[in-house]
């Protein structure tokens, strides 16, 4: 064995960017599948249009993301640190489908039932959920100690 420290998983930045890109896909496709299981929409208020919906997600992943890169900075980062980010997440999500609803110019009170229909309906949670498991990603990324792949001829103390 060698006296040499264990690696490091990655960096707090690169976790935070990595666990990101998947809850974008995650939230995507999890609010997809849901909306076709249950045949219902994920903002069911008519008149709207999908303004209010992507401002609610950009909202939630930079929730995601600020709420993730300060729960990294812990030495090491515990995996309760994620329950604040499904908060983030949920919370992001409503607030940014009321600032949707008022930047597309609709009526603020289909805005803030909207937000409603989203908080008290699957779509909340769903989120919330897929933000749960993609700052687990990100905890783990960086949390996790491995090397790179290497191959039995790149090591240099191996010459024989």
């Amino acid at each position: 064995m060698t006296d040499e420290p264990r690696p490091a998983g990655v960096t707090p930045p690169v976790a935070v960017v990595f666990a990101t890109v998947t809850f974008v896909a995650s939230a995507i496709a999890a609010l997809g599948v849901t909306s076709l299981v249950l045949d219902a929409d994920v903002i069911p208020v008519r008149g709207l249009g999908a303004v209010p919906g992507a401002i609610g997600l950009l909202a939630a992943t930079a929730s995601f993301a600020g709420v993730l890169l300060w729960s990294l900075r812990a030495q090491p980062p515990t995996y309760l640190s994620v329950v604040p980010c499904a908060i983030a997440v949920y919370v992001g999500e409503v607030v940014g489908i009321v600032i949707g609803a008022l930047v597309s110019g609709a009526d603020p009170a289909r805005g803030i039932a909207a937000a409603g229909s989203v908080a008290v309906g699957f779509a909340g949670p769903v989120l919330a959920g897929a933000g749960l498991l993609s700052a687990l990603l990100g905890v783990f990324l960086v949390r996790a100690r491995s090397r790179g792949p290497r191959w039995g001829w790149e090591d240099d103390d191996d010459q024989s």
